[in-house]
C-alpha cells in the first residue's frame, strides 16, 4: 500500500502480511517495493513459518520466496485490499487526495504504526522506536 509523506515525490510503501485462514494481521514494515522492505518483512515472518504466500506481482516476491510456495494475483489478495480501505478511511494521511499528511517520514511511520497496533493488535505502540 503507497503513501506519501511531504509531498507527492516522497512515497513510502507499507508492507503487511495476513493470516488468510482467519484474517489476523501478522507483520508489517515501511518501505519501497524493492527487495530490502521484503526482506524484513519475511524476518518478522520467520517465526510463524509461512506455508503460502499470495501476492501481487511484484518482482521482488519472485526472487525471495520460492516459487511453490508463491501464489500471485487479485484472487486472494482481498483480505489485505480490506485491510488496506480500512486504513485509508480511518487514517486520513493514506488517502490520495487529502490535505492531511506528514512532513516528515518519522512522523508518518509513528502515526500509522500506532493505528495499525491499535486496532489490528489490540496494543500500545512505543513511538519512540519510530522517532
Amino acid at each position: 500500500m503507497w503513501s506519501y509523506y511531504h509531498d507527492k515525490k516522497q512515497q513510502i510503501g507499507l508492507w503487511r502480511a495476513v493470516d488468510h485462514a482467519n484474517n489476523i494481521p501478522l507483520a508489517y514494515t515501511f518501505g519501497t517495493r524493492k527487495h530490502k522492505s521484503l526482506d524484513e518483512l519475511l524476518a518478522l515472518l520467520e517465526p510463524f513459518k509461512i506455508g503460502t504466500v499470495y501476492s501481487d506481482d511484484n518482482c521482488a516476491y519472485h526472487d525471495k520466496i520460492p516459487t511453490e510456495q508463491l501464489v500471485t494475483g487479485k484472487r486472494n489478495t482481498q483480505q489485505i485490499e480490506r485491510h488496506h480501505l480500512t486504513l485509508r478511511t480511518r487514517v486520513k494521511r493514506l488517502c490520495r487526495k487529502t490535505i492531511c499528511f506528514s512532513k516528515r517520514k518519522d512522523i508518518h511511520k509513528a502515526v500509522v504504526g500506532t493505528f495499525i497496533n491499535t486496532f489490528f493488535f489490540g496494543r500500545v505502540f512505543d513511538v519512540s522506536t519510530c522517532l
